[in-house]
């Protein structure tokens, strides 16, 4: 038995040392970390944890949802190998609606300043990682692969962090961020939320952005969707829009999603806005997006399907090829959208390259 301890311990803090270093810095006394083996349950060591501490994931497969309430907590894996896959018995609420990890504020206080990372969230009905009234989310280092609806999800949230995870294969957007999918409403400001240095691959749409103002979307990667990027707008005030598409790569979209109760059949588009205002797309490369859906091409620029049209976007500097049924398509009837110095061969209609 006390060998049993004193080899468990050790695993620990090589596992420890591993994640933060051989001689990490000195934490603060009452910041503590909660190292889970498989087998172990993940929810017990996160309800045990205060603003601060860490939870710790060793490599292996937990069959398991946790649903995370404390601000300031970090869910850390040891990388892809640190695998959330659903359990048989759906107990909790974040299991019942088919989600693997849940971060969840209220109506009255939003979560602050959790942490999920380094880990693989797959096979969840909805869900990979889904996040409700959060301030201050990060998600890094996530693999989210063919869960059912979103690899990575969050609503009604502000100052997010999304950085270099990987959304694969999944059956609606890899990552999707709105205001609300539950009422109809205008559009929310997210106060800087950054999308930066993911791979999106062989989803329906790699990145959804519904309802949102006041973001950026860089240096992402985005190929294999049915879509590469939509930012989706409605009938409500204020549109979605203020926010910056720049530095992205979104190239051969074209996998084919059949038509749903929102869109069209989907295939070759590359960045799509509908329905919004004053949005920036610069300094992107959308190659070899081809399709034959009304919403196909490389940068389009096309009237909601409620009616609502795109005014005062700029759509400057890119470079786009080999994109159909154009590399810029623009049949929204707005006003003062421009598109200017952008290196394509082919417009819809002419005269945009």
């Amino acid at each position: 038995m006390m060998r049993f301890h004193i080899s468990r311990l050790a695993c620990t803090v090589a596992i420890i040392g591993a994640v933060f270093g051989a001689a990490p810095p000195l934490a603060a006394a009452d910041q503590m970390t909660h190292v889970v083996f498989p087998g172990e349950s993940i929810q017990q060591a996160v309800d045990a944890a205060e603003p601060g501490d860490t939870v710790l994931l060793a490599p292996g497969t937990y069959r398991e949802s946790v649903t995370v309430s404390t601000p300031g907590i970090t869910l850390s894996g040891m990388g892809r190998d640190t695998v959330i896959e659903p359990a048989p018995n759906k107990a909790g609420k974040c299991a019942e609606a088919g989600n693997g990890i849940c971060v969840l504020g209220t109506k009255e206080h939003d979560v602050q300043g959790v942490t999920v990372s380094s880990l693989t969230v797959t096979g969840f009905a909805s869900t990979g990682v889904f996040a409700m009234a959060t301030d201050g989310l990060t998600v890094r280092n996530v693999t989210a692969v063919k869960n059912g609806v979103w690899g990575i999800a969050q609503e009604r949230s502000t100052h997010g962090v999304f950085r270099k995870n990987t959304a694969r294969d999944n059956g609606d957007a890899g990552l999707f961020l709105a205001n609300t999918i539950k009422e109809e409403a205008g559009a929310a400001d997210t106060g800087g939320t950054l999308v930066e240095h993911n791979r999106l691959e062989g989803n329906r749409i790699g990145l959804t952005v519904r309802r949102l103002r006041n973001l950026t979307v860089a240096a992402n990667h985005l190929t294999g969707n049915c879509a590469g990027v939509f930012v989706v707008g409605d009938e409500n005030k204020p549109k979605a829009g203020a926010l910056t598409v720049r530095d992205n790569t979104v190239e051969k979209n074209n996998k084919s999603c059949p038509k749903t109760a929102r869109l069209d059949a989907l295939q070759g588009s590359g960045i799509v806005l509908t329905g919004t205002e004053d949005t920036l797309v610069t300094g992107n490369r959308v190659i070899g997006n081809a399709g034959t859906s009304s919403l196909s091409g490389g940068i389009v620029l096309f009237k909601s399907f409620v009616g609502t049209t795109s005014e005062r976007n700029r759509i400057t500097d890119n470079v786009l090829e080999g994109n159909a049924p154009a590399d810029l398509v623009n049949t929204d009837t707005g006003t003062n959208n421009t598109f200017e110095h952008n290196s394509c061969q082919a417009s819809k209609p002419a005269g945009m390259c």
